[in-house]
């Protein structure tokens, strides 16, 4: 079975967050021609923090777990007759069936909060902790209704450091195709402290507005290199190149406000069983306007 065989995965847990994210991913569902697979995970409350109940409200819990994939199944096709959904109860935490259920998915969409958790809470400890570990990509779905609808008709990847092609250009590419929109690849550039203010400066450069553009340039071509490679074969997609001034992780949540999808990569380390992202990634799952991609890199 190759990757575009496999289902676009979403967990629910019955909070209105994990309503919003079926609602997207029925709509991303038929943008790619996948088949959705609702997974409820049935000791969700464990992850996040509750104690389970040893009485005998053991039936009525599965009753609670059968009446949320139902529910939540029906809205699905309800949205979309054409989409085919599957759902399932799993006995099992909702960090482990998730991350489990990766290994066979075309992505994981999760809302952005659980059911119970802390009013105000950011970003909730399930769709951290899947977005931290998972080895496909993790969509967490946030952000205002028009954001969520892809009103905008724009898709943002953050490029950093990794070499040409990466899987996060190659996904965002992908996703600004079956949408029909455009694409803006952003890279974050900033000129050194040490680069002026009292020490001297490289021959090439004649002050701090050279030096500006030097980097601004630097930016512009790697943005340049990275994508070569991942719209070979796209002519179609329309692809803005935008270096931006600043720290990576304040540019991207601007570009947020105004696009339907905001995507960027997390390296995966071999061995390393903790959440893997840095700062830029952290910041965009807790704080951008609109739905995060995470794309697993390989180290």
């Amino acid at each position: 079975m190759g990757m575009t065989e496999f289902p676009l995965v979403v967990g629910v847990d019955g909070s209105d967050s994990s309503l919003q994210a079926v609602d997207w991913a029925v709509d991303e569902a038929a943008r790619h021609g996948l088949p959705l697979r609702l997974v409820h995970a049935s000791l969700w409350e464990r992850y996040e923090g509750r104690r389970p109940s040893f009485s005998t409200d053991r039936p009525a819990r599965e009753v609670m777990a059968d009446h949320i994939i139902a529910s939540c199944t029906e809205r699905a096709r309800l949205r979309n007759p054409g989409v085919k959904v599957s759902g399932e109860v799993l006995p099992d935490d909702a960090v482990s069936a998730l991350s489990k259920a990766g290994h066979e998915a075309f992505a994981l969409v999760t809302g952005s909060r659980g059911r119970g958790e802390v009013p105000g809470l950011l970003l909730g400890s399930v769709s951290l902790a899947v977005a931290g570990r998972a080895v496909c990509p993790v969509i967490v779905v946030r952000g205002s209704e028009q954001n969520r609808q892809g009103a905008l008709g724009r898709v943002v990847v953050g490029v950093g450091e990794s070499p040409g092609g990466s899987r996060a250009v190659r996904f965002a590419v992908r996703e600004a195709e079956t949408r029909c929109c455009a694409l803006e690849a952003v890279r974050a550039w900033r000129v050194p402290a040490h680069e002026y203010g009292g020490r001297p400066l490289p021959d090439f450069v004649q002050g701090e507005d050279d030096a500006a553009r030097v980097y601004q340039e630097q930016a512009s071509t790697h943005l340049t290199e990275v994508l070569r490679e991942a719209v070979q074969g796209r002519p179609q997609v329309d692809v803005r190149r935008k270096p931006v001034e600043g720290p990576a992780h304040k540019v991207l949540l601007k570009a947020s406000a105004d696009a339907d999808l905001v995507v960027v990569g997390a390296r995966r380390r071999p061995g390393h069983s903790g959440l893997q992202f840095g700062r830029v990634t952290c910041a965009l799952l807790h704080h951008s306007a609109c739905p995060v991609a995470v794309v697993p890199q390989p180290d």
